[in-house]
């Protein structure tokens, strides 16, 4: 960038293009059509479409409150009592990598956090290829997460347009090409944005690739227990890995599951060769975090100890969690069943197998643009909509929509 003694020092500095999904949601607030539907924004809402508190959050705040704690640094690796809960909670409480002390985690700022952190890890010390593959599509933020950290990004097949499903044998084919010791990044569960999961038996050829190609593996567990509804089910593939002697990364956030967004809440694990080598990668991603963030923050990791931690609110919690994803689960089928009813002739089948908070509707990008113009129904270009925007309220007007724009 040019600079002069009497210029601006940013002269050089040029504006930036608007984030996809911020960008939805700025157009939604300035429309006015009062059936407009914001479908952009991956957070849950109530039948109501209303910003929704889980009633464990509430208890836990009100007994964090009543112990009147103060308000101290916590350490650089955040809560202890948060990150022994958080790997319990994704790894299973009797794991044999818990019990042997080789895994470590760090509390980190949600999931996007816990992500840049693995980043940054696998920038410094990590051997093989600086290239990260991604599932085709993958998240929005993966690729400047890893390409800020210095990580070059690939792809491997995963989505098949044509069915609007899994594309296995794509995938495999692709991953059996990856050059040994490379980092492979896999959806846990409720993959996003396609909302387009493996089953078990896939999982399970997947695993055998992996190993077979010696890669290392990144999972990224946004949405535990959100998928399904169980979180043993949504987190039997890292389980599975492990058993199967993938020593993996994890990244975990409680901002849906727990519905924690604000909060920050998250974590990052390494699962290590012995406890002797955990303790030597605790030490390195301490010095990692200290220069960007120094600690994480305190409060929505209480809330989320607190939870996992007794026994009557972790209760709740899954009683909760087990609600807002059979919600969404719901509203699936009513959407299907609302476009039946207007008469569509297309297959939404897929709309019903997909899973989790988003689906991928197979819209074209001139059918979302008609669904914005002509009938204030806001989503991402690429036709993703979050199921979580849906209520009984408007499903039928969002089947309407969908159906005017596909006849």
């Amino acid at each position: 960038l040019a600079l002069s003694a009497c210029g601006s020092w940013w002269g050089g500095v040029q504006m930036g293009p608007p984030d996809p999904i911020l960008g939805v949601t700025e157009a939604f607030k300035r429309d006015t059509n009062p059936k407009k539907m914001n479908l952009g924004v991956g957070a849950y809402r109530d039948d109501q479409g209303k910003p929704f508190v889980l009633s464990c959050v509430r208890k836990a705040e009100a007994l964090i409150a009543a112990k009147q704690l103060d308000k101290e640094y916590l350490p650089i690796s955040g809560l202890g009592e948060f990150n022994k809960a958080c790997a319990q909670l994704a790894l299973g409480d009797n794991n044999e990598v818990l019990k042997s002390g080789r895994s470590i985690t760090v509390q980190t700022i949600s999931g996007t956090g816990s992500l840049r952190i693995g980043a940054n890890f696998l920038s410094r010390f990590h051997g093989g290829p600086r290239d990260v593959y991604l599932p085709k599509p993958s998240w929005g933020n993966h690729t400047p997460i890893f390409r800020d950290a210095g990580l070059q990004l690939k792809a491997y097949r995963y989505y098949d347009p044509s069915t609007c499903g899994f594309d296995f044998k794509g995938a495999l084919e692709d991953i059996s090409k990856i050059p040994e010791q490379s980092v492979i990044l896999l959806h846990a569960c409720a993959h996003n944005p396609t909302g387009v999961d493996p089953r078990p038996d896939q999982w399970k050829e997947i695993g055998d690739i992996v190993k077979k190609r010696n890669l290392l593996v990144f999972f990224d567990m946004a949405y535990q227990g959100f998928a399904s509804g169980d979180i043993d089910r949504d987190a039997w593939a890292v389980r599975h890995f492990i058993e199967q002697g993938h020593n993996i990364l994890l990244s975990q956030s409680f901002a849906k599951n727990m519905g924690l967004y604000g909060e920050r809440v998250g974590g990052f694990t390494v699962v290590c060769k012995d406890a002797d080598e955990a303790k030597r990668v605790e030490s390195q991603l301490k010095i990692l975090i200290r220069p960007i963030y120094s600690n994480p923050p305190m409060n929505g990791a209480r809330i989320a100890t607190t939870i996992l931690n007794t026994p009557e609110l972790r209760s709740v919690w899954l009683d909760e969690v087990h609600g807002m994803a059979n919600r969404i689960i719901k509203m699936r089928e009513q959407l299907v069943a609302g476009l039946k009813k207007e008469g569509s002739s297309h297959n939404w089948q897929h709309v019903i197998d997909q899973i989790g908070m988003f689906c991928f509707t197979g819209l074209k990008p001139e059918q979302v643009e008609r669904l914005i113009k002509e009938f204030s129904v806001y989503m991402t270009k690429d036709g993703r909509i979050s199921m979580a925007g849906v209520s009984s309220g408007n499903v039928g007007y969002l089947a309407k929509s969908i159906h005017e724009v596909t006849k």
